[in-house]
């Protein structure tokens, strides 16, 4: 959270990838173009590509600062600061979204009576003891978890394939209905969710230990994942085909209890909801990190000043959707309708300003 702490290029490769990776297998994205949800996932992640490339170019043309500083620089003192202070907002709400996510899993897999305000209660505490002790051991944490997560991954995938649950022919006819329904479906939805939250890294790519944007790392994290969570849409579909998934709550969890028949392992679902909850902390972390980091930046005092206040809000908006329905509900539809501002429309405005600024510059010279 100070300026003396770095992170490596590792690092921040790897927690890209478990920061996308969050609850995104959980669900079918893009699921309204039924066999070719795969495809709308592929566009999603491609346009969320050329959005990954303008924000490595705005943090590259601002080297040594994040996003709440760039926003100041360009857009002045005080509308920058105003801006700043609802993008703080915007982090912490995405990060309470995580924590009822965490709390309604809980619910549902393991802990059916165990009141999710305790459950939840926990998961925050465990992010604000980690942002509390600062931008390295948060960073650290993917090194350990990313290797964990993607071995049961595998694992899950393995078994599928040896119990001959997967029937990739459920993935055709290609382009029944023609490229529209898939564009419909990844167009603003996907990119939305996860490929545009890379938003966040603009306030985290300073923390790097040199100046400017592990550009490698970045890219290649970004399409390794990318590729990860097209798998997983297409391998929703093989074992459920795409009716069954489309209408599933939470389709992954009910593809591996395809394995209920495996005599020598029960309770596959649990492994799923573990890796589950890594990616949904890692994810709600983050957020909560950028917040804090967002609003130490805007009043000038030291971070650990607000990660108890931060913490506190996130805990309390956690309840204010009524159920898990509704959670949903709201998560995509009205949520996934202002991403673009935040995720799109400002970045945007701040490159214009970044050209025209240089265009000036030059003129002037």
């Amino acid at each position: 959270m100070q300026k003396k702490e770095q992170v490596s290029a590792l690092q921040i490769s790897f927690m890209i990838m478990l920061f996308e990776i969050g609850s995104t297998p959980l669900f079918l994205l893009g699921g309204k173009a039924k066999q070719d949800s795969w495809l709308a996932m592929f566009t999603g992640s491609m346009a969320g590509f050329i959005l990954l490339m303008l924000l490595m170019w705005i943090q590259q043309s601002s080297l040594g600062t994040d996003l709440i500083g760039m926003l100041k620089l360009h857009f002045g003192r005080y509308a920058g600061s105003v801006i700043g202070g609802i993008y703080s907002l915007y982090f912490a709400y995405q990060s309470m979204r995580n924590v009822r996510d965490l709390g309604e899993l809980t619910s549902l897999t393991m802990l059916q009576k165990t009141p999710m305000s305790i459950t939840m209660l926990i998961f925050v505490l465990i992010a604000l003891y980690a942002i509390w002790k600062g931008a390295e051991v948060v960073f650290r944490l993917p090194e350990v978890l990313l290797p964990l997560v993607l071995s049961f991954y595998v694992l899950l995938v393995l078994l599928l394939g040896i119990m001959g649950s997967l029937d990739f022919n459920r993935l055709g006819p290609v382009f029944e209905n023609g490229f529209k329904p898939i564009a419909d479906a990844a167009l603003p939805e996907i990119v939305s969710f996860p490929f545009g939250q890379m938003i966040v890294f603009l306030m985290l790519w300073s923390l790097w230990d040199k100046p400017g944007v592990p550009v490698k790392n970045t890219v290649v994290a970004y399409l390794l994942i990318s590729i990860f969570l097209i798998f997983m849409n297409a391998l929703n579909i093989a074992v459920l085909g795409p009716n069954v998934a489309g209408i599933s709550q939470l389709p992954f969890l009910k593809t591996v209890r395809t394995l209920s028949s495996l005599k020598f392992i029960e309770r596959l679902d649990i492994l799923v909801s573990i890796q589950l909850f890594i990616g949904l902390l890692i994810k709600m972390m983050l957020f909560f990190f950028c917040s804090v980091k967002a609003v130490a930046e805007l009043t000038g005092k030291p971070a650990k000043w607000w990660v108890f206040p931060v913490g506190a809000v996130i805990y309390g908006a956690s309840f204010l959707e009524r159920d898990y329905t509704q959670h949903i509900a709201i998560g995509l539809g009205p949520s996934l309708r202002i991403d673009p501002v935040f995720q799109v429309a400002i970045p945007l405005l701040l490159a214009l300003s970044i050209l025209l600024r240089s265009r000036f510059a030059r003129s002037s010279s």
